[in-house]
């Protein structure tokens, strides 16, 4: 059943058509992306990916070296920083992508 049917409609459906109207109440326009703008944000997104995957292999190796558990420790919470970091980097991009900006 769809939301066009003139049955009874889920909870889902109900939600989504209050937030429509919401969006619509104060103004925001859902435009869909250009091809220029998925390929953008899959490019930050693989470059994400990339980052990361390149900081856990030197994650990783330091462990092997490490013995000390403070140290250990502060490679842990650097290599947490980082990634929240790489995260909020791709988050940043990603929305100036959609909203029409160059990252």
């Amino acid at each position: 059943m769809t939301a066009d049917d003139t049955g009874p409609k889920s909870a889902l459906d109900l939600v989504l058509e209050r937030l429509k109207k919401q969006d619509a109440e104060a103004g925001v326009t859902d435009k869909p992306l250009s091809d220029e703008q998925r390929a953008a944000i899959a490019e930050a997104r693989s470059v994400y990916e990339a980052r990361v995957a390149e900081r856990r292999i030197l994650h990783s190796s330091a462990m092997l070296t490490t013995f000390e558990p403070a140290e250990r420790e502060a490679l842990e919470q650097a290599l947490r920083r980082d990634l929240e970091r790489f995260e909020s980097d791709r988050e940043s991009k990603v929305r100036k992508i959609r909203e029409g900006q160059q990252p």
